[in-house]
């Protein structure tokens, strides 16, 4: 290893700064160093910094899950409305990472909002800060109840600046702020905020995820509430006994359902495990959908609304809708069941939106690798093989690399079929992804489709692997996915200048699929004829002659016969036995058996339009053997 590698890998180890990345170069630089040197010194400078940028996001991911589900572990032991908001503003704060958090309630007799309960926060007038609604950023957010960011605020004219909200910012020194709505259905309860001392742009994935958290914590603090009002209930019908025992059976009813979430998202369970949890409790039949009933969506307001027989629980994160929960068999349910099917719905959506976190970073990860295979073939062979391993790539197999694209009739008006392109590559690029990390491959994006480099399976073949690849990806779109693929690629990660030119193959393989009309299929060089010899960078021609006229030509070889320069003749002649049998000096009877046994080895369409002009060429590259195969 060079020695500038090692000096890459030792600031990557101990974490080093960016600015410490230039110091290799600057000192070669400084010391008289060759333009290649250098030049080998900056590209090893781009890949660590490439690398330590990977390194800072998965653990700034890491730390966002981690986050998340220790907040579901606090907020499920938490009965006290001040411990339930303390969590909640301590964990927003390690969610972002920013230097204060702060949670205000509305308070509806005055028609305001009062700040509650803050972390990091140094200032007193601060911490009782008042705002009526609309009223700054926190009041614009009560009152319309949708998230608002602001990267500097005194700068954002967006807000009504008054003078005592103002004053109180600047005392705590804040400039960028992010507020997002407590909300219960359609009723905002508070604002919970993430804010910084300094300028910083809150990314879109941030204030989701901000969201998605407030929306857990109204439903905890609405839990803690509905407990403490409970408490009093009981504390009040002492003596009615009957009336005790049924409360005190709701209170534990909500408290073993609200754990049992919680400990499904804290083992990693899945959306199926937690519409399974919820069957056992409800007593019916708990389905997740990936889609929402337009009307359930529309009227839902956060709460589960009544669809006939059933109800459905809209599943959504920062306003995106993923989905639903459907109950069946119970047509009717208690406020307490209604609020474990809304409880659970939010917990559905805290784990779509963590594995949609998840499943986007490796996608995007698997794509930079096989984008660098086929960009720069000059990559270091080490690295290729250690960001292979890490993703659990198949790296030993030999390998194809395929060429996908969506193939259907677009729309007339250009607008609307522009974007519907744009949803249909996003769409394969997702399938394909999926498809490339459940068989150990890598998978891309790339002109105006997607490329798949898969390991081939014992005793599979790239036809089949691209037939495969077609039927997967269309069923898994509903449209014709249209594949092509290039012959095997052995050893990839050891040879990425292959890639390259395995790629340009399946993509002539692919254009030619589209200029036969063959729409939704999936097919390699060897597949179309004649045509695949002109699409194939290998010009595999003994090939080529094996799958057409091989038989005949075994044939001949065994039994001493002469079916070979029989069909030459034949073609020779036109077709015609008569003219073929004076060519041979055969009498036409021997020609027509000789021509009944071609068929017999060919097939009875041998003597098709396009079956013929195949078998002329390989009888003339045959005849050319062996000086054909050594060129």
């Amino acid at each position: 290893m060079s020695h500038e590698h090692v000096s890459y890998l030792e600031l990557l180890a101990r974490g080093a700064a960016t600015e410490a990345y230039d110091r290799p170069v600057l000192l070669a630089r400084a010391s008289g160093a060759e333009p290649e040197v250098l030049a080998g010194l900056e590209e090893a400078k781009q890949l660590a910094l490439r690398v330590r940028a990977d390194l800072e996001g998965r653990r700034r991911r890491e730390a966002e899950l981690s986050a998340l589900f220790a907040t579901a572990h606090d907020l499920a032991g938490l009965r006290d409305l001040d411990a339930v908001l303390r969590a909640i503003v301590q964990r927003a704060r390690a969610l972002l990472g920013t230097e204060v958090s702060y949670l205000s309630l509305n308070d509806p007799v005055a028609g305001d909002t009062y700040m509650r309960v803050t972390e990091g926060s140094v200032s007193a007038r601060f911490q009782q800060v008042r705002l009526g609604m609309g009223e700054g950023l926190g009041g614009l957010v009560a009152q319309t109840a949708r998230p608002y960011v602001t990267a500097d605020y005194f700068g954002d004219d967006r807000f009504q600046h008054t003078g005592t909200i103002d004053s109180a910012v600047r005392d705590e020194g804040l400039v960028a702020i992010l507020g997002v709505p407590l909300s219960l259905g359609s009723q905002v309860i508070g604002v919970l905020f993430a804010a910084d001392r300094r300028a910083r742009v809150f990314e879109r994935e941030q204030v989701a995820l901000l969201g998605s958290f407030a929306a857990h914590a109204a439903v905890a603090i609405d839990t803690a509430n509905l407990l403490a009002e409970t408490r009093s209930a009981l504390a009040e019908l002492e003596r009615a006994n009957d009336i005790i025992r049924a409360h005190s059976a709701v209170i534990e009813r909500a408290s073993e359902v609200h754990d049992r979430l919680s400990e499904l998202v804290l083992r990693g369970g899945g959306v199926h495990d937690v519409a399974e949890a919820v069957s056992e409790v409800l007593g019916g039949t708990v389905e997740f959908t990936g889609t929402t009933p337009e009307g359930a969506a529309r009227r839902s307001g956060g709460h589960a609304v009544r669809e006939g027989d059933d109800w459905v629980a809209a599943v959504s994160a920062g306003g995106e809708h993923l989905g639903a929960l459907v109950l069946r068999g119970r047509p009717d349910l208690d406020p307490v069941d209604l609020r474990t099917l809304e409880r659970a719905a939010l917990v559905t959506s805290l784990l779509l939106l963590a594995r949609r976190s998840a499943g986007e970073a490796e996608q995007r990860v698997r794509g930079e690798l096989l984008d660098d295979l086929l960009d720069a073939p000059d990559r270091d062979r080490r690295l290729l093989r250690e960001r292979a391993a890490r993703l659990r790539a198949d790296s030993d197999a030999p390998h194809v690399v395929l060429a996908a694209r969506v193939d259907r009739t677009g729309p007339a008006d250009e607008t609307e079929r522009s974007g519907r392109e744009s949803a249909d590559r996003q769409r394969l690029r997702s399938a394909a992804s999926h498809l490339a990390a459940t068989r150990g491959g890598l998978a891309s994006a790339r002109d105006g489709g997607t490329v798949l480099l898969l390991p081939l399976g014992p005793g599979e073949d790239a036809s089949a692997l691209a037939r495969q690849t077609a039927r997967h990806l269309g069923g898994t779109l509903r449209e014709p996915v249209t594949v092509g693929a290039s012959a095997p690629v052995r050893d990839p990660l050891d040879h990425p200048d292959r890639v390259a030119g395995a790629y340009q193959e399946a993509r002539r393989c692919l254009d030619a699929l589209g200029l036969l009309r063959r729409a939704g299929e999936g097919a390699a060089a060897a597949d179309l004829g004649f045509l695949g010899l002109l699409l194939a960078d290998g010009r595999d021609i003994g090939g080529f002659v094996e799958r057409t006229i091989g038989q005949v030509v075994a044939y001949d070889r065994r039994r001493g016969t002469d079916l070979v320069r029989t069909l030459d003749a034949y073609f020779a002649s036109g077709m015609s036995p008569a003219r073929t049998k004076d060519d041979l000096h055969v009498h036409v009877n021997t020609v027509a058996q000789r021509l009944e046994r071609v068929g017999r080895l060919l097939g009875p369409d041998w003597q098709a339009p396009s079956r013929a002009l195949e078998i002329q060429l390989a009888l003339r590259l045959h005849a050319l053997s062996p000086a054909v195969t050594r060129t």
